[in-house]
């Protein structure tokens, strides 16, 4: 089976009572829309147990890229060569905005790494694509963080930027391809904040599948080949 996840935020409780509860094997395949780390309590062991499994494929959020911009920053070692220029303005910056938004428990776990595990974590965020393509039955899903910013017909996933396909919000009652096999998976912006309700919202072709489990919501996960939903 095919799964679909995103907006875990370090649950990693509520992330293994999914994999139970959805009876995940070897044989199934899960991809995670991205925001895996910050806000909730164990964003490394996520982290760790995602990149352990070769049927778990990680998507780039923007609080990944957000944490993988500050911990490359910070993961050197302080020299009397490069003290001076360490912490300038633009870093300063990130780490504030990042610390806003629930990086501080990220932060603390990674530092708590040995040199080796954090150099893997940072591997595993860097080498993580912005979005898939995946088919099952007779639809094709296009999955990614958030949406397609800047939408134009005929532009190509491959041209969408980084803060198009991971931070911009898309209008969930447009359709957005004409082919009406073709269907948008995301996360980014919880259900609750769309219907008040944490459960998968479905308008146009787009499937929203973040239920806001960092927020009072759920994890949810949406088999692909049933399009059967499931919560935690």
């Amino acid at each position: 089976m095919l799964y679909a996840m995103s907006d875990i935020h370090g649950m990693y409780d509520r992330y293994l009572a999914m994999l139970e509860q959805i009876g995940f094997s070897e044989e199934d395949t899960l991809y995670v829309l991205g925001d895996v780390v910050d806000r909730g309590p164990e964003p490394m062991k996520v982290l760790q147990d995602m990149a352990s499994r070769d049927n778990v494929y990680l998507l780039k959020g923007n609080h990944e890229g957000m944490a993988s911009y500050v911990l490359h920053k910070l993961n050197v070692e302080i020299t009397a060569e490069n003290a001076a220029t360490y912490m300038d303005e633009t870093l300063m910056r990130a780490i504030v905005e990042w610390q806003m938004n629930g990086g501080n428990v990220t932060m603390r776990q990674f530092r708590a790494l040995s040199a080796a595990e954090r150099l893997d974590i940072l591997d595993y965020m860097d080498d993580t694509p912005l979005y898939e393509v995946v088919s099952a039955g007779d639809r094709t899903f296009v999955l990614l963080h958030s949406g397609l910013g800047n939408f134009a017909e005929g532009k190509r996933l491959s041209q969408y930027t980084y803060d198009e396909l991971t931070c911009m919000r898309p209008d969930y009652e447009r359709q957005y391809y004409h082919d009406s096999s073709i269907c948008i998976v995301s996360g980014h912006t919880p259900t609750l904040a769309v219907t008040g309700k944490p459960e998968i919202y479905q308008s146009h072709n787009n499937i929203l599948i973040d239920c806001g489990a960092a927020f009072g919501g759920r994890l949810a996960c949406l088999c692909l080949d049933t399009m059967r939903a499931y919560y935690v």
